[in-house]
């Protein structure tokens, strides 16, 4: 998984609230477990026609917002199921930080295990934030994971509270399994001690 320190890039607003899993990545797209090629699908109900031609009006869609990095979103993004392809999507097409005042569970922690960095922001900060967004390629949003602010384009600040672990995790890139390989050498000698006391196993 690759490490998140600090990203300064284009923030694209999408003042929606209850954006569900199956907005961001529809149910038909589920049969792959590659992580890889989502993107290309991210709110694809919103960001296509029936005859698969783009919404020039969807935010993604617009010149400004293509090579977005930054989501600005409203409240309890990421509600409905529970499924991790949601947070694939999001990463594939290359959005590496999604800020909103508030986060479904599931979807919150899928995000740290992906690379992906949840902001939670009170409400009158992501207003800000979002009309910073609104501003388009020209205004760039700065993100420090190890500061844990958010800087607008003017230079406004915002400080955002994480749970440390999950902070960690974030700026070495680590995963269930990167964490689970992180213990390796523990694991080995413990499995070399195992087989020598109970050969018969």
């Amino acid at each position: 998984m690759d490490k998140f320190d600090k990203l300064t890039g284009v923030a694209a607003p999408m003042p929606l609230v209850n954006i569900d899993t199956d907005m961001i990545i529809p149910k038909q797209f589920l049969k792959t477990i590659q992580r890889s090629g989502l993107g290309a699908n991210l709110f694809d109900e919103m960001r296509y026609d029936r005859e698969g031609n783009e919404v020039p009006d969807f935010v993604l869609n617009q010149p400004a917002y293509r090579e977005a990095e930054i989501l600005v979103a409203g409240e309890n993004f990421g509600c409905g199921s529970s499924r991790e392809h949601a947070p694939w999507a999001i990463k594939d097409f290359g959005i590496r930080c999604v800020i909103a005042p508030s986060f479904a569970d599931i979807f919150y922690n899928n995000c740290f295990k992906n690379g992906i960095l949840p902001i939670a922001l009170p409400q009158e900060a992501v207003d800000v934030l979002m009309k910073d967004a609104e501003k388009g390629s020209n205004a760039r949003m700065s993100v420090d994971l190890e500061a844990q602010t958010v800087t607008t384009s003017d230079g406004e600040v915002f400080t955002f509270e994480l749970d440390s672990f999950k902070k960690h995790c974030l700026m070495e890139g680590l995963d269930d399994i990167g964490l689970t390989m992180a213990k390796e050498a523990s694991i080995d000698s413990y499995e070399a001690q195992a087989a020598q006391a109970r050969p018969w196993v």
